[in-house]
């Protein structure tokens, strides 16, 4: 199995923590659509790698 597979769900899960981290009643809290737009966008890319991917491999076989 490809070692980059692990990479790019660690990617999606980093994406879905940016998405629902707390910004509110910090200093960071003129980031949180920032922080927002970040995560769908990171989501969003690494999701279609993985499935493109796989269905690369499927095909491949």
């Amino acid at each position: 199995m490809n070692s980059w597979i692990f990479l790019f769900l660690a990617a999606i899960l980093s994406g879905f923590a940016l998405i629902e981290v707390p910004l509110a009643g910090t200093f960071l809290a003129s980031l949180a659509p920032f922080t927002t737009v970040v995560g769908v966008l990171t989501v969003l890319v690494f999701s279609l790698v993985l499935i493109y991917k796989g269905v690369r491999y499927l095909f491949n076989k």
